[in-house]
């Protein structure tokens, strides 16, 4: 018997779609990139290409462990972040079982249960699993290290799972982060593409307990990280430390850009990371199309749940003066 699908969950990131029907060069918005990614001293070697990569991925996971002093059995890798999100959920959840899911958030926690056949609920009662995006997408909220021990301390006294996503702490803040945190209990998802500014290589990256680690690798296709990423993505470790630069001009850049939606009278969430949710009066869809027409791309959140939201990324001081201007424009 077949079984029905849930629907495709919207992303942002859509600028190639767009370009492919004429839209033609776009500043991105919908994409919560590091604007100012560190220079990495990577160029691809071709001879890598012929040689399937090592699938246990051992010199990778070494790089990663050193870095955050986990060990290597602790880490696992995946192509981007959502491949770890459904590899866990296909672990860990079955039929009948409960995730908690607390909304706006990512849509692929929803999506990644779903298709284990789990149900979802904003309750955490019962739930075998809780997600929690920290900073949250879209609203930008930070919880700090203390709440989040303190969730998960609950979380697991009830015999459930913390799958802690944070996948934009190291453009908000890292002080807050759990990666140090070994708990039977606790997987803690990272995203190196959005940090580094290279969504196009797809790599993810997380932490656990090594029993968990092997359950996820399980459920993970053979080879998903592919020699460039894979060697990419040893490089940019060595540079970890670089993201402190882009951590300081965020701030400087969010802070003009947060300063500038005011003055236009827009409401907008308190961010802590690279994007910014504004409140918009006017139908979402119809504020993106008429930005389409100025050239910018930014994410419409109805997908969300949120009609009247737009989240729009923190970019290079330039970008943002674009994107005040042609707010100006759209909102007049």
């Amino acid at each position: 018997m077949r079984r029905d699908l849930p629907e495709r969950m919207e992303h942002g990131g859509k600028v190639r779609w767009h370009r492919a029907r004429g839209r033609g060069e776009l500043l991105d918005f919908s994409a919560n990139i590091n604007p100012y990614p560190p220079d990495i001293p990577w160029e691809p070697d071709l001879s890598m290409l012929k040689d399937y990569p090592d699938d246990r991925y051992e010199a990778l996971k070494e790089v990663i462990g050193r870095t955050f002093g986990r060990d290597a059995a602790e880490v696992a890798v995946g192509n981007g972040s959502i491949e770890l999100i459904r590899a866990f959920c296909s672990a860990m959840l079955g039929e009948g079982d409960t995730v908690c899911v607390t909304p706006p958030t990512f849509a692929e926690y929803e999506m990644a249960a779903l298709l284990a056949g789990a149900r979802c609920s904003a309750d955490s009662t019962g739930a075998s699993v809780r997600f929690l995006c920290n900073p949250n997408n879209p609203t930008g909220k930070l919880y700090t290290r203390s709440e989040v021990l303190r969730l998960l301390a609950g979380t697991a006294e009830q015999g459930a799972y913390l799958f802690l996503d944070e996948a934009f702490i190291e453009l908000s803040d890292p002080r807050q982060s759990l990666v140090d945190v070994s708990h039977e209990n606790l997987f803690v998802l990272r995203s190196l593409t959005k940090s580094f500014a290279v969504p196009g290589i797809r790599f993810g990256y997380g932490f656990a307990a090594p029993e968990l680690i092997e359950r996820v690798e399980t459920m993970r296709l053979p080879w998903t990280v592919n020699a460039f990423a894979e060697s990419f993505a040893i490089e940019a470790f060595r540079n970890y430390d670089t993201l402190k630069d882009s951590r300081e001009k965020i701030i400087r850049e969010r802070r003009w850009l947060c300063d500038r939606l005011a003055d236009l009278g827009l409401v907008y969430e308190p961010p802590s990371a690279n994007y910014i949710l504004v409140e918009v009066p006017m139908e979402a869809g119809v504020l993106v199309e008429r930005l389409l027409s100025h050239d910018i791309l930014v994410r419409d959140c109805r997908s969300f749940g949120l009609p009247r939201h737009i989240r729009v990324a923190v970019r290079t001081h330039d970008e943002n003066r674009q994107l005040i201007e042609a707010l100006k424009a759209c909102l007049s």
